[in-house]
């Protein structure tokens, strides 16, 4: 496979906080394997925020999707919970927790999120784009 070709990994995870780090660990190693380590230490930060906020608010399972196409990695998290993710905001960079997805806003070059249904699921996919130089 070259470095050109579009991929996608999907990784499915139980609503557990031990599945971040597993998530972490899983994406470093494909990113690692598609020769883009310059982008790992940003996109295991971003991955670790969205599975942890999938994990954190709601009560189902997760999952973790990674894609590569035409230059842009994108990154994902994929939970049953339909409702929107609640916005980056100043009071949430100025509390303890709720700086993730400020966190994503900063770090990442575009996010966004979308409700799903599929096959009777539903749930939403929030995401977030890097461009590897």
């Amino acid at each position: 496979m070259s470095e050109t070709e579009p991929w996608e990994y999907s990784l499915y995870v139980p609503n557990d906080p031990r599945a971040v780090p597993i998530c972490r660990r899983t994406l470093r190693m494909i990113l690692t394997m598609h020769g883009l380590v310059g982008v790992v230490d940003t996109a295991e930060l971003l991955a670790a925020e969205l599975v942890g906020n999938a994990v954190l608010h709601t009560k189902g399972p997760a999952a973790l999707r990674v894609r590569w196409a035409a230059g842009v990695l994108r990154i994902g998290a994929w939970d049953a919970d339909p409702e929107p993710p609640e916005p980056p905001g100043r009071l949430a960079e100025l509390a303890e927790g709720g700086r993730g997805l400020a966190l994503v806003r900063e770090c990442a070059e575009v996010w966004g999120w979308q409700p799903l249904s599929r096959f009777g699921n539903r749930g939403k996919y929030v995401w977030c784009q890097l461009t590897a130089a």
